[in-house]
């Protein structure tokens, strides 16, 4: 049975967005028409909102399940506040919105981005984010509105952001390589700043992968597209969550050391970077060869074939290997990252093959 040992499926679905303004053309947007959102609860409040808007001039945008407010605001120069600027906002009043919300957290200091949480029925969802232009703006909002009574008997939490921006992926085959997956994930999301791979402490065989993206925002939104996407590898259904500290202490405990790919730097991917690339290459070629003969399965035969060159250096190969022994060969897809002229692509996917084969044939031996 011929086995697909790294082919990646995945299937986006497209969720019903609601929208006011388009600032960002590159994201999906979608607008609602006005009595969708105004004709159902709530109406005199959202009323209210939309006469604020038009008299202050300010823009909100709606997007993946929130609506936010500048993210740079009208007028902002340099660079996005540092770590440590955004606040969080819980037990709001849910018929609240920012026409009441902004002018209140704007009195302890400027506003970077205020990103309301909505459901589909225009309510808010009770809680959202305040991230000022610098920390003491942060700071003030604390002291300033941790129980803070916005309606009668209702007060609102105030505190520091956590910002996570670490998710864990689980469900992934044992074949899967890390330069594989990284290159998927930057196709569906944005902001990918490392992708390490890690045995499964709950799967035999299979693999957890720990993402890390460069803010919460970004996070959250591949977060919800992953979970939105019914994403799919090898055949498995993967789950995806928020990194817990518990799950992150164990992996870093681990004494099996992961292996890793980042944006800059990747030297072989799938593989472990202290031994020299050359050497690494030679012993799983050899490793599997040496198996096969101790299996009386005749010696492996390799075919590699390039499908695709991406601009950012990635290779995607075809590869199979053919032993005589076994009914049928083994074949997939993989992804490499080329360093240089000549065939070390190629040579590259030959490893990332055989390493899937040694895992299969080592877990059949009696």
């Amino acid at each position: 049975m011929q086995r697909p040992w790294s082919y990646l499926l995945v299937g986006l679905g497209c969720p019903k967005l609601g929208g006011w303004k388009n600032l960002q053309p590159d994201e999906p947007q979608h607008h609602l028409p006005s009595q969708t959102w105004t004709n159902s609860i709530n109406q005199a409040n959202k009323m209210a909102l939309l006469a604020w808007t038009k008299e202050t001039g300010i823009d909100l945008v709606q997007i993946n399940g929130q609506r936010k407010y500048g993210g740079p605001p009208p007028g902002w120069e340099g660079d996005p506040p540092p770590s440590g600027t955004e606040v969080f906002i819980g037990k709001l009043p849910q018929d609240l919105y920012e026409n009441v919300l902004i002018p209140l957290f704007q009195r302890v200091g400027r506003l970077y981005e205020f990103r309301l949480m909505l459901t589909f029925s225009g309510l808010n969802r009770g809680f959202a984010y305040a991230r000022y232009s610098d920390q003491r703006g942060a700071r003030r909002a604390i002291a300033a509105f941790h129980n803070f009574q916005l309606q009668q008997g209702c007060s609102i939490v105030v505190c520091k952001s956590t910002e996570k921006r670490e998710l864990s992926l689980e469900g992934l085959g044992g074949w899967v390589s890390p330069g594989e997956l990284e290159a998927r994930l930057r196709e569906l999301t944005q902001g990918v700043l490392s992708v390490t791979l890690h045995a499964s402490p709950r799967q035999p065989r299979g693999q957890l992968a720990v993402l890390k993206y460069s803010s919460h925002r970004a996070a959250a939104l591949a977060k919800k597209t992953l979970m939105e996407g019914n994403v799919r590898l090898g055949g498995l259904q993967v789950r995806v969550s928020w990194l817990n500290q518990d799950l992150k202490q164990k992996l870093q405990s681990s004494q099996k050391k992961p292996s890793s790919t980042r944006v800059q730097g990747d030297k072989l991917l799938g593989v472990p970077r202290p031994a020299p690339l050359s050497l690494l290459m030679h012993n799983v070629l050899e490793n599997l060869n040496t198996l096969c003969q101790r299996q009386c399965l005749g010696t492996p035969l390799y075919l590699t074939k390039c499908v695709q060159a991406n601009p950012n250096g990635w290779l995607q190969f075809w590869c199979q290997v053919v032993i005589p022994g076994c009914p049928a060969p083994f074949s997939g897809f993989t992804w490499v990252r080329q360093e240089g002229p000549g065939r070390r692509g190629h040579e590259k996917a030959k490893v990332a093959v055989a390493l899937y084969v040694l895992q299969v044939l080592g877990g059949h031996q009696t």
